[in-house]
């Protein structure tokens, strides 16, 4: 049996905090977390997540939107979100890579932001500031997002709200798409309270940088030295916000008294559903970005963002077409990046090497397989999305994948899902190496993946269809 060193005291400790887990879960608080304000109206409207909601974008010129949309400037309009009218709304088209390839492929069908002030001064649905329509692209499933928010609100991180919407353009079908909650002052408010603190969505310029405020490093006491931060605050910005931020990184970077300027318990359960859906378009991977960061007095806590290349399928210096599967189902979830990746993102590397951090992730790891997978709880969410999503999907004009593609992306979700999960106790146990090093050593040591063929899931060949 595989074990590494003091592995017989972490899961001592493990399923200490692990009884304890389960004790606050019985008692009916998820880690002792409640919301910080009541619901606002918009989340049991627009975000009641049982049913598929319409939303009618009504344009005067769609087709002159559409050949501006790289463009990404905000065009006005009136939105119809279950019948409701909402007027002069903003939007515009959203997305990196994905903009750039839907308009490289000759596609119209883009993931758009909305935002009901842009406009309008004090505009909003039901309090709802801002929100994104994601396009599903590269994800034949249609759930990759929408599943790695439900577990990461299953595990008491601050989640962006989202449903499923059937979208028109005056009235014409244009498809099924997922309404996301966008991070800013309603999002802020629901989770953190009227006197929240500050948001960022750290990113980089151009991937030809060190861009190391986006790894968030500390490399000076400059303020001028984290423009990625900084540029990409959603409220507006004092010298007081930016000497915290730096003193925060300062401290970080430390790998010392990191409970002064780390949400731990908040950012290790983010973790363990970040390393779970091998997200390699992340914080944990080379891009280092797709996250938003929450200080607030000087504690930093990370909020989930941008799943669609999630379960393996970032493409960026991988294998054509990607389909590892044994690697991937198998991702050490102690090491879930080579070292030179893992030494300059000190919010994962420095909190692992701190206190009992290391044994804490395993018990909130513990729970979270007891909890959603033995519990039944992902086999049935999948089940239930598929029936709720499967008759929109079929009649979806501007899909990027057909409907058989779509059955076989659910199913494929749904096995990378379980065997990951079995993996992972695996790890947990002992039985299956954690740590690349370890993988190295021991190859044979793995949960078989040959049944799965990743690119199943979604790929950018899709496009070509």
């Amino acid at each position: 049996m595989l074990r590494s060193r003091g592995f017989e005291i972490a899961c001592g400790v493990a399923m200490v905090l692990a009884v304890a887990a389960a004790a606050a879960f019985a008692a009916g608080f998820t880690f002792g977390l409640t919301p910080a304000s009541s619901s606002p109206a918009y989340m049991t409207r627009l975000f009641d997540d049982s049913r598929v909601h319409e939303v009618n974008i009504v344009i005067d010129d769609w087709d002159a939107f559409i050949a501006a949309a790289p463009e990404e400037e905000y065009a006005e309009c009136d939105l119809v979100i279950d019948g409701e009218t909402l007027e002069s709304v903003g939007i515009r088209a959203k997305g990196n890579n994905s903009r750039r390839l839907v308009e490289e492929y000759g596609l119209s069908r883009y993931s758009l932001k909305v935002e009901f002030d842009h406009f309008a001064e004090g505009g909003s649905y039901h309090g709802l500031d801002k929100m994104s329509l994601d396009a599903a692209f590269q994800d034949n499933s249609y759930m990759k997002s929408y599943l790695a928010f439900d577990m990461m609100e299953h595990m008491g991180v601050p989640t962006p709200a989202s449903s499923y919407t059937w979208v028109t353009v005056n009235g014409e079908s244009w498809g099924l798409f997922l309404a996301i909650e966008e991070p800013e002052e309603a999002f802020a408010q629901r989770n953190f309270g009227i006197d929240h603190g500050q948001l960022y969505k750290p990113d980089y310029k151009s991937l030809e940088d060190e861009n190391h405020d986006v790894h968030l490093r500390y490399v000076g006491d400059d303020p001028a030295s984290y423009d990625n931060i900084f540029r990409t605050a959603k409220f507006d910005l004092t010298d007081s916000d930016r000497e915290r931020m730096v003193e925060s990184l300062r401290i970080l970077s430390t790998g010392e008294e990191l409970e002064q300027v780390v949400d731990v318990d908040e950012v290790l359960r983010y973790f363990v559903v970040q390393t779970f859906v091998v997200n390699l378009d992340s914080y944990l991977g080379r891009t280092g970005h797709n996250y938003f960061l929450y200080e607030e007095e000087g504690v930093l806590s990370m909020i989930p963002w941008d799943y669609n290349l999630a379960f393996a399928t970032y493409s960026l210096g991988m294998p054509d077409p990607i389909n590892d599967a044994e690697l991937y189902v198998n991702y050490p979830i102690d090491t879930p990046a080579e070292g030179e990746v893992m030494f300059d993102r000190p919010l994962y590397h420095n909190l692992m090497k701190y206190g009992d951090c290391f044994e804490r992730y395993h018990a909130y790891y513990a729970d979270f397989l007891e909890g959603y997978f033995k519990s039944g709880t992902f086999e049935a969410k999948v089940a239930e999305t598929y029936r709720m999503i499967a008759p929109y999907v079929e009649r979806d004009p501007t899909a990027f994948c057909s409907y058989v593609d779509f059955e076989l992306a659910v199913e494929t979700i749904r096995e990378f899902c379980l065997l990951r999960a079995e993996s992972v106790r695996g790890q947990l146990e002992g039985t299956i190496p954690s740590t690349i090093a370890e993988q190295a050593e021991f190859p044979d040591a793995r949960v078989d993946a040959s049944s799965i063929w990743i690119p199943d899931m979604g790929e950018i060949a899709d496009l070509e269809d």
